[in-house]
């Protein structure tokens, strides 16, 4: 029998939110009390797109969550370089929909 370390977590995961949702923008707002975080996945040339997942989290966790993301990058782009922003790569404007003539 094994014995639990007293601060140990016990983490379970389904298969379905195991699987993941894709998203290529996420929305963040505040308020006093929460950080919302709103993740879509928006596909070139569909004028519409859904939130696909929104996680609430409380300041102290939004900043834990930042913290936790700049050491992840930073150990991500050691290994595998530097992650160039979107903004310093030039996209076509259109994103990959029809060209708009003049």
């Amino acid at each position: 029998m094994t014995e639990q370390q007293p601060n140990q977590l016990n983490i379970e995961i389904s298969e379905e939110v195991a699987e993941g949702t894709y998203a290529n923008l996420a929305i963040i707002t505040h308020s006093h009390a929460e950080f919302v975080i709103d993740f879509v996945n928006v596909m070139p040339g569909t004028p519409k797109s859904k939130v696909k997942s929104r996680i609430i989290l409380t300041p102290q966790h939004a900043k834990r969550f930042m913290k936790a993301m700049t050491e992840n990058i930073q150990k991500y782009e050691a290994i595998n370089g530097t992650i160039k922003d979107l903004e310093e790569i030039q996209l076509p404007m259109n994103f990959g929909g029809p060209t708009a003539q003049a």
